[in-house]
């Protein structure tokens, strides 16, 4: 974070000194909500969350050297007292964005792959100069100003996920931080229940291209006919990204390795590269281009491009995570998140990454569908009944309907059974495997299946 007096940041938030003893004391940052976390220089910003309440822990804070905390009640400790934390952390956040005119910012929204492109394009922007992103999904209400205000007087770019509950709240995280870049992924079924129905998701998306200036780049998915939708609500140029023929960033000559990772011709207005993505599964091709849409942007050749999509790892955790055990088993965690679209492309990868050896799916809920939830899940249960699978095993009520449907493919040739939750996952897989088998865990994280996949590579107990 920019150096900001007490006073300065009591301005900007509309707070009131508390116990103060001296206005002019510096936060350096970071600002945090994890007590633990807080140093010399920092703000630590007292949340209520569904177990804690923030404000328990501001002399923890203090004591580890906190400058202050922001609070909505006095804390026994210097505090800056306001209404609300959060909105107060979101103009705080805009300060800072409004003292760096020299910063770019690329915003990245999308019903699936948010969290992978924001990975991929913060290690292509890096290569230009310093850059701030997100830690994991840090793209909310809380996280997004959080993630801002990591940004210094070094900071040349910012590479930003955004979110949405519901109607506005891309909006409300444009004002935060504008963007002059804006990347829409796609508009799928996730989170359709809260929304009222795909049109609204993709309302809601779109929130993101409105919110850019004239002068600013709307990198549009050729492949989403409702992205592409969007360049009609876009005072921006549109640059488009995907397999279509027609897409300014596309890519040709799309393979898999034995495992599953893409390999093909990044092909821009400016030349061409060749890349071999480490990461797992053909929708990344798709990410991968978003990303490189965003780099080509601000100013990296095809080639450079393609080198560092090559170099390019998985920053966050539980997606598409594999890990090979010590007797050939491979494991692999997805399930940080869920939804029709992701679990479709993650069975075709596990179908790939199993050639010539058994697959088993460990497959939960999918959260947020609605009304078509139950016939979703169905539909993912003939999906992995065509995946050639070993086994299914599907966990908890709320996902019964993909035995149904696996039941109801006539394909299908494997075990299907259902089991009440993680540790009966774990104990049913334990009893099958064998060397050489892949397993894949997929879930909304609801479900808490990562759990699966950690106690069967050995991370954690169940």
């Amino acid at each position: 974070m920019i150096p900001l007096s007490l006073a300065a940041i009591a301005e900007i938030t509309g707070a009131t000194l508390d116990g103060v003893p001296d206005p002019a004391a510096l936060v350096t940052g970071p600002v945090v909500i994890d007590s633990r976390l807080a140093g010399p220089g920092a703000l630590f910003a007292a949340l209520p969350g569904t177990r804690a309440d923030g404000h328990d822990f501001a002399a923890a804070a203090a004591a580890a050297g906190a400058a202050a905390v922001l609070a909505t009640r006095p804390a026994g400790v210097p505090a800056l007292l306001v209404p609300d934390v959060t909105a107060a952390l979101a103009r705080l956040a805009r300060a800072v964005v409004d003292a760096l005119p020299d910063l770019a910012i690329a915003a990245i929204t999308g019903s699936a792959g948010k969290t992978t492109t924001k990975d991929l394009a913060a290690q292509l922007v890096e290569a230009l100069g310093p850059t701030v992103a997100p830690e994991g999904s840090y793209n909310n209400e809380i996280g997004h100003p959080l993630t801002v205000l990591r940004a210094t007087e070094q900071t040349r770019y910012l590479v930003l996920e955004l979110s949405a509950r519901g109607q506005g709240h891309i909006a409300h995280l444009c004002q935060v931080a504008p963007p002059r870049l804006g990347v829409v992924l796609c508009v799928g079924h996730a989170h359709e229940a809260e929304f009222g129905g795909i049109a609204e998701v993709a309302r809601a998306k779109a929130e993101l291209p409105a919110a850019l200036p004239a002068d600013g780049v709307a990198v549009l998915n050729a492949d989403d006919p409702r992205v592409m939708a969007m360049a009609a609500v876009t005072p921006a140029r549109v640059v488009t990204f995907g397999r279509a023929p027609g897409a300014d960033v596309r890519a040709t000559g799309v393979t898999l390795d034995s495992r599953g990772r893409p390999r093909f011709t990044l092909v821009t207005g400016a030349g061409t590269g060749a890349v071999r993505l480490r990461l797992y599964g053909e929708h990344n091709v798709s990410n991968a281009l978003a990303a490189a849409a965003v780099a080509a942007e601000l100013g990296l050749t095809p080639e450079q491009i393609a080198e560092r999509l090559s170099a390019a790892t998985a920053r966050s955790r539980w997606r598409m995570e594999v890990t090979q055990r010590p007797d050939g088993v491979t494991i692999v965690n997805d399930a940080y998140n869920a939804n029709p679209e992701a679990v479709a492309a993650a069975l075709r990868t596990l179908a790939v990454m199993a050639t010539g050896r058994r697959a088993f799916a460990v497959l939960g809920h999918m959260t947020e569908l609605g009304a078509g939830g139950p016939a979703a899940h169905e539909e993912v249960g003939r999906l992995a009944a065509r995946a050639s699978l070993a086994g299914l095993i599907v966990v908890g009520d709320e996902a019964a309907p993909m035995l149904t449907g696996a039941k109801t493919e006539p394909a299908w040739r494997g075990e299907a059974l259902q089991v009440p939750d993680a540790g009966a996952a774990v104990d049913a897989l334990r009893r099958r495997l064998e060397p050489g088998d892949v397993v894949l865990v997929k879930a909304s994280r609801a479900a808490g299946l990562q759990r699966v996949a950690l106690a069967l590579t050995g991370e954690a107990a169940l």
